[in-house]
């Protein structure tokens, strides 16, 4: 995780100064399926979703087949054209953007076939080349991931697109015909597919992406990867394992997982491979051309792992309609924070803003030892701690860490999340165990977390002893055996049992030395 300076809170810009965007809708109509999202940007520079629907379409069989689409390719589209529509509608859109990608700009019909759907929907819709459909697919996926430089892939049914960024800017781009429909109807002609077409399958995308001039992976970068093909194969790989964070966004998928993955897809059938837990059904006869397409790029990058992105082209749509420039990774942290928090009635800025201060300065004062990432946790526990009270005062601590695994946050890797909420769950309560986060949280890692959890636990403490408008900062000293806490609470506190947890993860003794604001007045005197 990137370490950015440390903030007391959210800043103003964060704490949402600014009115939300209109909802706008993005209807995209690809080569396998129609989707529309319904999305705003809120004042803080958050995409929140606030409905969707999703089409099996079927167009790029039509173009590989005749070179056109047909009458009925056109009725199944205008059908989600009509149901989009009403979504957009229903969920309160003010202007919608319609696009049209592979199978649309490919078909010999394509004029014809868009002019009719303009007139009989109402709709602008807009035909967009390969450079631009690999930039929105970029601007979507890469936006919410703490990732400054890597390659993006965009599996989807017509066409790859691929984008390498630097510093979180596209510097060039690639649209190859290698989408899931397309390789499956040219190689794949067996149920399941014989060796010889999964050879002559990932011998053509290999060579297809060496003749367009896409250099492997450097040292420093990551493989993104989105579209429907790849957000199955996430949801296949997650089944099968014991995995703490329920979303897509952000999951990683290591090179012996795909590998395993795909030979499982392509040893199966159509009827016992649509029956595999995590794939949609109206992706089980394509699956397995896109997994292969997936695997091959894989390798031709020298990857060792790829970050699946829960957006895309649509939200990329979304950014650049809204005029909102790529963020740094910690803006976006921030905005994204500040977004889930304000959708709980019970938090509140001056006590996240408190609470972080005070839970920094402990730790910075007693300086245990441990990475820049823990302090960072805390930080960000500190800050959303709050949201739990909405749910359940008595169990903030575990419903404000299931809010942090379970919402929409941006900006943050799974092991991330993984800390942040282990930290409030522990944070609250002595005894349970970062057992659920071991996939993400190492062994060696957890004392330090424990740490950190018991500060949490203190400064929440002392930060709900002051009223609000005072100024709150406490102030430590050390001795042989013990720490003494001068904290601006007006009267004789002993928080007996954070003391005994204190003890028990430091070492040392804990004494609460009351100052209302004044400096330590004694020495330490500590046994």
């Amino acid at each position: 995780m990137r370490i950015e300076p440390s903030y007391t809170g959210l800043t103003p810009e964060a704490r949402g100064s600014r009115p939300a965007a209109q909802p706008l809708a993005v209807i995209d109509i690809g080569s396998n399926s129609g989707r529309v999202i319904v999305v705003r940007l809120t004042g803080v520079g958050h995409l929140e979703i606030l409905s969707d629907a999703r089409v099996p379409l079927r167009l790029m069989h039509d173009v590989d087949t005749f070179g056109s689409l047909s009458t009925a390719s056109e009725q199944r589209t205008l059908a989600a054209l009509h149901d989009f529509i009403a979504v957009a509608a229903g969920s309160g859109a003010r202007r919608t953007i319609a696009l049209a990608t592979a199978a649309v700009r490919e078909a010999s019909n394509s004029a014809e076939f868009v002019g009719r759907l303009r007139r009989r929907t109402g709709l602008d819709i807009r035909v967009i080349d390969g450079d631009e459909e690999a930039r929105l697919a970029f601007s979507g996926a890469v936006n919410g991931l703490p990732i400054e430089n890597g390659v993006l892939l965009d599996v989807g049914g017509g066409s790859l697109e691929m984008a390498r960024f630097r510093n979180r800017r596209a510097v060039q781009s690639w649209t190859l015909p290698l989408g899931s429909l397309r390789v499956t109807d040219r190689f794949l002609g067996s149920d399941p597919p014989k060796s010889s077409e999964i050879n002559a399958l990932q011998e053509h995308v290999t060579q297809t992406l060496r003749s367009s001039g896409a250099a492997g992976l450097r040292d420093d970068e990551s493989l993104v990867g989105t579209g429907g093909t790849i957000r199955n194969l996430a949801k296949m790989h997650r089944a099968t394992v014991v995995y703490p964070i329920p979303r897509l966004h952000g999951y990683t998928l290591a090179r012996k997982g795909i590998r395993d993955l795909v030979a499982k897809i392509v040893s199966r059938p159509l009827s016992r491979r649509s029956t595999l837990p995590g794939l949609s059904s109206d992706r089980a006869d394509t699956i397995c051309g896109g997994a292969l397409v997936v695997q091959a790029a894989f390798e031709a990058l020298g990857a060792s792992e790829l970050v699946v992105s829960g957006q895309g082209l649509r939200e990329g749509v979304a950014y650049e309609e809204f005029a909102h420039t790529m963020p740094t990774t910690a803006a976006v942290r921030r905005a994204s924070l500040a977004a889930i928090a304000s959708r709980f009635t019970s938090w509140d800025g001056e006590r996240a803003r408190r609470r972080t201060r005070l839970a920094l300065e402990l730790w910075d004062a007693m300086r245990p030892g441990a990475e820049g990432e823990i302090r960072e946790a805390l930080e960000h526990a500190a800050t959303i701690l709050d949201v739990g009270r909405t749910v359940d005062y008595y169990r903030r601590w575990e419903h404000a860490a299931e809010i942090v695994v379970s919402a929409d946050l941006h900006g943050f890797s799974h092991r991330s999340i993984a800390l942040i909420a282990g930290l409030i769950v522990r944070a609250g309560n002595r005894r349970p165990s970062l057992e659920p986060y071991s996939a993400l949280v190492e062994a060696r890692e957890r004392r330090s977390v424990s740490r950190a959890a018991v500060l949490l636990a203190l400064a929440d403490e002392v930060e709900r002893r002051i009223p609000k408008g005072k100024p709150v900062s406490v102030q430590s000293q050390t001795g042989r055996g013990g720490v003494i806490l001068a904290v601006p609470v007006p009267h004789d506190w002993e928080p007996v049992e954070i003391a005994g947890r204190f003890q028990r993860v430091f070492g040392r003794e804990l004494l609460i030395q009351p100052t209302n604001g004044s400096n330590i007045r004694e020495p330490l005197s500590l046994r």
